[in-house]
């Protein structure tokens, strides 16, 4: 049995797995994971293992779809919540989990391409990593963030909305910006209010896996416009803005409950703002001015 260890913001976790599909997680599909890899380690949040085989039968509860990418959501007849991972309608593995959340096996088909076989694997780990962490102030955002002046500043918005392109304007316009993560950053409240932002080992498709973290500076929320304005958003408006931004299983009741805590928690404690912009220098600078002041 092989078996590696990693850190994300400060919650442990390890991945195990026979020899046979061993030697290929670890040598040619976690490349993302290294600057996360940590000695081994008895306090572990959650272990997922990888086999080679056919899952357990199950009801479907639900399902989403998003750019060919396809996640069916179940139960098996022991009650134990799975997630079938599907690319172009082909299947790439299947994810089954205890109650709690702490051990999970992921059932891959034998003989599977590398290519097929990261895709199961790291979705395997952001779907068990964003469940598994729920209830400890903890939430996994589909956000674009960069850094600024020793923080950290998310980007929200719907697929296509162009999340990543106003991270890259920062980048190109606005000198001391870097990139912390360019899909999936973890956020974390400490005592109630104090919010950190994290790098994680899932990006998109830009290749961005940094293990650092920034005091959160802000969340915009974006919009495509024919002009560049910007506007503070308070109170319920805020918490919608968070709400669909983040992942987890939200119909299971200790989940939704860690992830309604959390999320009221950054309305309540961190600016959130709408940008309604071009996607031009100047819609760069005006909302770096107004969030950083």
């Amino acid at each position: 049995m092989m078996e590696c260890f990693y850190r994300v913001a400060e919650h442990v976790f390890a991945v195990s797995a026979q020899a046979d599909v061993g030697d290929k997680i670890f040598a040619e599909c976690m490349d993302n994971y290294k600057p996360f890899a940590i000695e081994k380690t008895d306090d572990c949040l959650f272990v997922l293992n990888v086999e080679c085989g056919e899952a357990p039968e199950y009801t479907e509860e639900t399902r989403q779809d998003e750019e060919g990418q396809q996640i069916i959501c179940g139960l098996t007849a022991k009650q134990e919540s799975a997630f079938d991972f599907r690319l172009f309608g082909e299947a790439m593995g299947v994810l089954i989990c205890s109650a709690d959340y702490k051990k999970a096996v992921l059932y891959v088909p034998q003989n599977q391409k590398l290519s097929s076989l990261k895709f199961a694997v790291n979705n395997a780990l952001m779907v068990l990593y964003a469940i598994a962490t729920a209830p400890y102030n903890t939430a996994l955002f589909h956000a674009a963030v960069v850094s600024y002046k020793d923080r950290g500043y998310l980007f929200l918005g719907k697929s296509g909305t162009g999340k990543s392109t106003h991270a890259r304007l920062w980048l190109k316009h606005i000198a001391g910006t870097d990139l912390l993560n360019d899909d999936n950053p973890v956020v974390r409240v400490f005592d109630g209010a104090r919010a950190v932002v994290y790098g994680s080992p899932w990006s998109g498709k830009t290749p961005c896996y940094k293990n650092q973290e920034f005091a959160l500076g802000g969340f915009v929320l974006l919009s495509q416009a024919p002009y560049n304005k910007i506007a503070r958003l308070r109170g319920v408006q805020a918490f919608a803005a968070l709400v669909p931004c983040i992942s987890g299983k939200r119909w299971e009741r200790v989940i939704a409950d860690g992830l309604h805590k959390t999320e009221n928690a950054l309305a309540m404690n961190v600016p959130v703002w709408y940008l309604e912009c071009l996607p031009d220098e100047a819609a760069a600078k005006l909302c770096c001015e107004t969030v950083s002041a």
